[in-house]
């Protein structure tokens, strides 16, 4: 049990203080309230010494009463055991680009070639392990989009779900702008604050119904904040009939569109060239989107100041009882007993 405002105990000596040090008050008669019946609660206008509690037991009543009082005056609480309070979390949508173009062998992993999307799903899983306490949601598209994860804590299901995810599930193209309208369909319910859409493809909008820009017209009005990232080295050796020439596997990479469509939300764009450029790429939104605070520790408290006050109250009627209490019975049992003697010398003067 603890007291929320135990400074309130410094006024203890004060009943002390003021009887000390402040004047007496005059003895008056004037503004004194009559009391028809006071001659019988008095015995005839002396005090009845017999039966009135004695000057020490009223001053320990009224220091307990003073007591009871300043304890519930300083809050005595009841602190319970320690529980933890959600804390605010993000909601991240990621939309990840299925289209042909991503099983193209521009990256490297582990030392060995690799394929767009095997180092795609390497980098975003990495990221998604840290992402304590976020929901994490995932929408797959080329020819069209759909949903793959709505937004949920289970990280390791997302993780799952994009690990098997293939090239070309849904087709070849790309169908940017209709990526962006799923995820917003499943972010615009969420905290305004937190919601936020990771973009990730290789190429240019060439399917689906939506414009990328219109939808990024959507995604503002609705407050999600989209973060693009373009996919893709910048040169290849390939080998061709005359002999290995360089060429460029992302020039089909719209990266004015995507940084347009990251300005206009609110979020921002990156380029991942190869593999350790996309790992930085996720560190990068780790600080930009950082991971929810630790979980905040409280101990509920339970009030208990009605206690001490429900029993200075009870003990203050019961002192009052205590002083009228003699003097009542005194002046009901003078009342029987001139009752009695009435009625006896009614008897005798009958007979």
């Amino acid at each position: 049990m603890e007291f929320l405002f135990p400074i309130v105990f410094i006024l203890l000596p004060l009943p002390w203080l003021v009887r000390r040090f402040a004047p007496a008050a005059p003895l008056s008669t004037n503004g004194a309230l009559r009391v028809p019946f006071f001659r019988q609660l008095t015995h005839d206008g002396k005090p009845d010494n017999r039966r009135k509690p004695s000057r020490s037991w009223r001053l320990i009543g009224a220091s307990l009463i003073w007591l009871l009082l300043l304890c519930a005056a300083a809050r005595p609480v009841f602190v319970g055991d320690e529980i933890s309070l959600p804390v605010e979390s993000r909601d991240l949508m990621f939309a990840v680009d299925l289209s042909g173009s991503m099983a193209r062998e521009d990256f490297t992993l582990d030392g060995q070639a690799s394929d767009r999307l095997t180092v795609v799903k390497a980098a975003a899983d990495d990221f998604i392990t840290r992402r304590t306490g976020d929901r994490i949601g995932l929408v797959l598209f080329s020819d069209r989009a759909y949903l793959q994860a709505p937004l949920t804590l289970d990280r390791q299901v997302v993780r799952s779900l994009l690990d098997e995810a293939q090239v070309g599930l849904t087709g070849t193209q790309t169908a940017i702008g209709d990526a962006i309208a799923i995820a917003i369909k499943r972010l615009k319910d969420r905290p305004v604050q937190n919601r936020v859409l990771i973009l990730m493809t290789d190429g240019a909008s060439n399917a689906g119904v939506l414009s990328p820009m219109k939808a990024a017209t959507l995604a503002k009005e609705l407050g999600v904040r989209i973060y693009t990232i373009g996919v893709g080295a910048e040169q290849m050796v390939v080998q061709s009939s005359m002999g290995q020439r360089i060429v460029n596997p992302s020039e089909d990479l719209d990266e004015e569109t995507l940084a347009a469509i990251a300005s206009q939300t609110g979020g921002r764009y990156f380029r991942a060239n190869d593999t350790s450029g996309l790992a930085s790429v996720y560190k990068q939104l780790d600080k930009l989107e950082p991971v929810s605070a630790d979980p905040v520790f409280v101990r509920p408290s339970v009030s208990l100041f009605f206690w001490p006050l429900a029993a200075a109250v009870l003990l203050t009627a019961l002192m009052i009882i205590s002083m009228l209490l003699p003097g009542m019975v005194a002046a009901f049992n003078k009342r029987g007993s001139t009752t009695s003697n009435t009625r006896r010398r009614s008897t005798g003067q009958a007979t």
